[in-house]
């Protein structure tokens, strides 16, 4: 008799939670405006590594304002510890000219305004908006949740985009903003991309790996 597969978003969601009580990012911010530079500062570069930036950063330029009159090279030199200081130097510089500019001061809380700004894209708007505003508009894909979703079997995707909106036909919307940090978590802690320790895993006998389809 054909086994059923018994592997379900659901049960994916409730063991998660109970392994991740308190699921967050572990990028440090006050402010959504420092939220959304330090994940543009993340990109290829390390969370505990953006943690040791930003302290320095926002002391010397605290918000939009002050960070779009700041000299470049000054800039640079701050983050050059991120990569790619050049190109996140100006992105942050312009985003906060924009956000002073267009949005008063403050970080827009839509979608489509977030990904006007300059180094923001959907994993960005997304983080941002459920970390500073609580709005679930989709799921960050990086490439944890991109390993651990697919070795899940929730996408068979390479696609960010398309890896997203295979979660988003899945999941509940109010789990959305969680699901990330939890397998964001969930990769660094145990589904790792080498050696993975599946024998840790709270998802192991839901795992695709180890039951029958």
């Amino acid at each position: 008799m054909k086994k059923t597969r018994i592997f379900l978003p659901r049960e994916v969601v409730k063991r998660l939670r109970k392994s991740y009580p308190a699921p967050a990012t572990a990028l440090k911010w006050q402010s959504p405006w420092e939220l959304l530079v330090a994940t543009i500062l993340s990109a290829q570069c390390t969370d505990v590594q953006v943690n040791k930036i930003t302290p320095g950063l926002f002391s010397r330029w605290p918000d939009p304002k002050s960070l779009s009159m700041a000299d470049p090279q000054e800039v640079q030199e701050v983050i050059r510890p991120a990569g790619f200081f050049r190109t996140k130097s100006r992105n942050i510089i312009q985003a906060g000219e924009i956000i002073n500019r267009r949005f008063q001061g403050r970080v827009p809380a839509d979608m489509e305004d977030l990904m006007s700004l300059p180094g923001v894209a959907s994993k960005t708007a997304n983080i941002v908006l459920y970390g500073a505003y609580g709005i679930n508009a989709g799921v960050a894909v990086d490439t944890h949740v991109k390993r651990t979703a697919r070795r899940l079997g929730l996408t068979r995707s390479q696609d960010p985009g398309k890896i997203e909106k295979d979660l988003m036909s899945q999941f509940e919307q109010d789990d959305w903003g969680d699901l990330n940090h939890m397998l964001v978590l969930l990769g660094r802690e145990t589904c790792r991309a080498r050696k993975p320790l599946c024998g840790e895993c709270p998802l192991f006998e839901i795992c695709p790996k180890f039951i029958s389809i």
